[in-house]
């Protein structure tokens, strides 16, 4: 696996003052962990990044300072000691500071940390800022896309290996560990995401957690899951046969593949997100099966698993170049179970590439173990 050069984190940070100022603002205090990675490098925990024209530092504390040295050069840093929370420590250097306007990123600041750093910096005001980093994280640079394809790429293999060596006693717990381990001995950090395994009528729940339940309790199991390298992450969906699938499973499976390649076929620039959902309800709805698809089709994802974009109704932004996102339509009967089919796809310049590859055309692979 290869990587490609770092990032231009100083380049990152002056998109986001050109977009303060475009607003009007003149400081951002970054609470968001995803956020301060985003746009520093720094992969621990604990810390607030602030930005503003004239100066740029990372509020964290002495576990950090060596690790921030390393990854995050030419950064002011400032360690708070380790009595003070840290929202002491923002409020105290707000209260150093001439400004008498902040923004805070109030999507990932609790209610008690805001109201705490209000009453301590009574002669400032704050305001609510968020979105203005995620939007920049929405379109990925090459270095993103080259660790989010290898994500995908141990995630498969993991994937392939498990699926291999299943059998009838292996429990839904058990197919979930395995796979996990498999991306760590893979070279992943380990799960994008707690895997979700779902043997029969239990892969009727979308997010249902892996239970006791065995392989062996039905012909086909549902496997939802993803792989962490490098701080970002891979999503995907697949159906594996473990018996004879009834006729009831190929119906409802052919129409969701349908209804899947349809709408990766409409991903392009320009196109509104709520249409390409649209395009594959249509085509359930066509099947009599649009009622049970009964969430989003897709979602970005890089850092975090679900970021900002969101193939659904009401989504009406148009994609743009250097999205990557999740198509995964679904459709569940309760008592009998469910189809989902998830794949990785980039949004180019001329349309889109599926950046992942397991096999699940019905006709290519019926007769095998992986739908």
């Amino acid at each position: 696996m290869t990587k490609k050069l770092l990032p231009d984190y100083t380049k990152r940070r002056e998109r986001v003052l050109k977009e303060l100022r475009s607003r009007n603002l003149q400081n951002l205090l970054v609470t968001s962990p995803f956020n301060v990675t985003y746009l520093t490098g720094f992969t621990g925990e604990d810390s607030f990044l602030f930005l503003s024209v004239e100066e740029v530092y990372l509020l964290s504390d002495g576990r950090y300072e060596e690790q921030i040295h390393s990854e995050c050069k030419g950064i002011e840093l400032i360690l708070r000691a380790n009595s003070v929370p840290i929202i002491d420590a923002a409020a105290q250097e707000f209260n150093k500071r001439t400004a008498t306007n902040f923004n805070i990123e109030a999507a990932s600041t609790s209610l008690a940390q805001w109201e705490r750093i209000q009453s301590l910096t009574p002669s400032k005001q704050l305001r609510s800022c968020s979105g203005v980093v995620e939007r920049l994280r929405e379109i990925k640079d090459p270095y993103e896309l080259g660790l989010i394809e290898n994500a995908i790429r141990i995630a498969e293999r993991a994937f392939l290996s498990t699926s291999e060596l299943l059998h009838d006693e292996m429990s839904e717990k058990q197919v979930a560990h395995d796979i996990e381990a498999g991306i760590r001995r893979l070279g992943g950090e380990g799960a994008a995401f707690k895997s979700i395994v779902g043997v029969g009528e239990r892969s009727a729940l979308p997010h249902g957690r892996p239970s006791s339940k065995r392989i062996g309790e039905s012909s086909f199991v549902l496997i939802d899951w993803g792989a962490k390298y490098e701080m970002y992450l891979s999503d995907l969906t697949r159906v594996v046969l473990t018996g004879k699938p009834p006729a009831k499973l190929e119906r409802i499976y052919r129409s969701v593949w349908r209804a899947q390649q349809a709408a990766i076929e409409t991903i392009r620039p320009g196109m509104s997100m709520s249409n390409i959902d649209q395009v594959a309800r249509k085509v359930l709805a066509d099947a009599g099966l649009e009622k049970r698809f009964t969430h989003g089709l897709g979602h970005s994802f890089g850092l975090e698993i679900h970021e900002s974009v969101r193939l659904g109704k009401g989504q009406d932004r148009p994609l743009e170049p250097g999205m990557v996102l999740t198509v995964e339509p679904g459709v569940y009967f309760p008592g009998f179970g469910g189809v989902r089919i998830e794949d990785d796809v980039l949004v180019t310049d001329e349309g889109n590439r599926v950046l992942s590859s397991l096999p699940k055309n019905w006709e290519e692979i019926g007769n095998s173990r992986h739908l």
